[in-house]
C-alpha cells in the first residue's frame, strides 16, 4: 500500500495544478471570476496594504479661504448630539447585520472556490445554485464555532475579573501588585493558547470539513466526526501540515504583499490627488462633503480591493489546492475527483472475417 504524501511532497503538485489552471491557457474571464470568488470566500493571502494616514494639514489656507479644519472644537447641542448617537448605533447595527451576511455568503463560496479548484473552472451562478444548500449547513458551523469562542474569551476573561473583584484586589492594589502582574501574565498565556486553537480548528474546517460535507453531504457535526477518524491515525501528519500552512503563508503574504504595491499606487494616486485639490480649493466638512467622502472612499476601497484580489488570483488557487492534494493522499473519494483514473483503452472494433469463397462442385467424371 502506498505511503500518502506528506504536507512538503503536496507543494510540489499544488504549485502544478495552479499553473496548468491558470496559466497553461489564460482565460480573463476565469482570472477575474477567481478574483471575486476569492473575496468572497475570504481566501486572499497579501501581507495587508494600507494606505496610511495621510498627513496633516496644518498649514492656514490662502487668503480669504476658510480653514479646512477649523481649531478646536465647536460646542455641540445635545438633541444633535442624540441625533449623532442615534446614528452611530444605526451604523453598528448595519455593520453587524453585513458581517453576518457577508458570513452567509462566504459560507456558500467556500464550496464555490472548493468545485473551482476540482473542476478547474468557475461558474459562480451555477456554483451558488449548486452549493447554497451546503454551505447553509456550513454558515451553522461557523455560527456555533463563533459563539463557543465568545463563550470561551468571556470565561477566561470573566473569572479571573470576578476573583480579583471579590477578593478586593482592585481596592488595594498595591498590596496585590505582583498577583495582578502573574495574573495578567497567565491572562495573556490563555488568551494565546484560545487564539492559537481557533486558528487551527479554522484551518480545519476550512481545508477539510468542506470536501467532506461537499462529497458526503452530511452536516457539519457528522463531517467533524468523520474528519476527525481520519485524522487520529496520522495526527502528527497533520501537525506538520498545519506548520507548513502557517510558512506558506508568510512567504505568500510577503510575495503578494509585494505585488499588491501597485494597485494600491493605482487606487491611492487619484484619492491624494482629490484630496489636495479639495484642501486647495478651501473644502469644510459639512454633510455633503462627508457624504461624498463615505462614498468615495467606500468605491476606492472595494477598487483596491478587487484590484489586490486579482493579483493575488494564484494565492487564492494555491492554497485550496494544497489542502484538496493533501487530503486527497488520506480521503479515497476526494481523491477519484482530484485525480480521476484514466478512462480504459477501447478496444478496437472486431472486424468480420471475410466471406468464404463459394465452394465450386467438383466436375463430374
Amino acid at each position: 500500500m502506498p505511503v500518502p504524501l506528506s504536507a512538503i511532497d503536496c507543494i510540489q503538485p499544488a504549485i502544478q495544478h495552479t499553473k496548468e489552471q491558470l496559466f497553461s491557457r489564460f482565460r480573463w474571464g476565469q482570472w477575474s471570476r477567481l478574483a471575486l470568488v476569492g473575496i468572497l470566500a475570504a481566501e486572499l493571502h497579501t501581507g495587508g496594504c494600507n494606505f496610511g494616514n495621510l498627513p496633516q494639514i496644518l498649514a492656514q489656507s490662502q487668503q480669504g479661504r476658510r480653514e479646512f479644519l477649523p481649531p478646536g472644537l465647536p460646542h455641540i447641542d445635545p438633541a444633535r448630539l442624540m441625533q449623532f448617537a442615534g446614528l452611530i448605533a444605526t451604523i453598528l447595527l448595519l455593520a453587524i447585520l453585513l458581517f453576518f451576511v457577508f458570513l452567509y455568503i462566504s459560507s456558500v463560496f467556500r464550496f464555490i472556490l472548493y468545485e473551482s479548484v476540482i473542476r478547474r473552472e468557475c461558474s459562480i451562478s451555477a456554483g451558488w445554485e449548486r452549493w447554497h444548500a451546503t454551505g447553509r449547513r456550513f454558515f451553522l458551523w461557523q455560527l456555533v464555532f463563533m459563539i463557543a469562542t465568545w463563550f470561551f474569551l468571556g470565561v477566561i476573561i470573566g473569572i479571573p475579573v470576578f476573583l480579583m473583584i471579590s477578593t478586593g484586589w482592585f481596592k488595594n492594589s498595591a498590596a496585590h501588585a505582583g498577583g495582578m502582574i502573574g495574573g495578567l501574565v497567565l491572562l495573556f498565556g490563555l488568551l494565546l493558547v484560545l487564539g492559537l486553537a481557533a486558528a487551527v480548528i479554522q484551518v480545519l474546517a476550512k481545508d477539510f470539513l468542506v470536501p467532506i460535507m461537499a462529497i458526503e453531504q452530511v452536516d457539519f457535526a457528522d463531517g467533524w466526526s468523520r474528519l476527525l477518524a481520519l485524522m487520529r491515525p496520522e495526527l502528527g501528519k497533520y501537525a506538520v501540515y498545519i506548520l507548513m500552512k502557517i510558512v506558506l503563508a508568510i512567504a505568500a503574504a510577503i510575495l503578494f504583499g509585494i505585488a499588491a504595491i501597485f494597485p494600491t499606487l493605482i487606487v491611492a494616486g487619484p484619492c491624494v490627488v482629490i484630496v489636495l485639490v479639495a484642501v486647495w480649493a478651501g473644502a469644510s466638512w459639512s454633510a455633503t462633503t462627508i457624504s461624498l467622502a463615505v462614498i468615495l472612499g467606500t468605491v476606492a476601497f472595494a477598487l483596491l480591493i478587487y484590484l489586490i484580489a486579482l493579483v493575488s488570483v494564484p494565492g487564492t488557487i494555491f492554497f485550496p489546492a494544497y489542502a484538496l492534494y493533501f487530503f486527497a493522499e488520506r480521503y479515497p473519494a476526494l481523491a477519484a475527483l482530484l485525480k480521476p483514473a484514466p478512462p480504459p483503452p477501447v478496444a478496437p472494433p472486431v472486424s468480420e472475417p471475410p466471406p468464404s469463397p463459394p465452394i465450386t462442385p467438383e466436375p463430374a467424371v
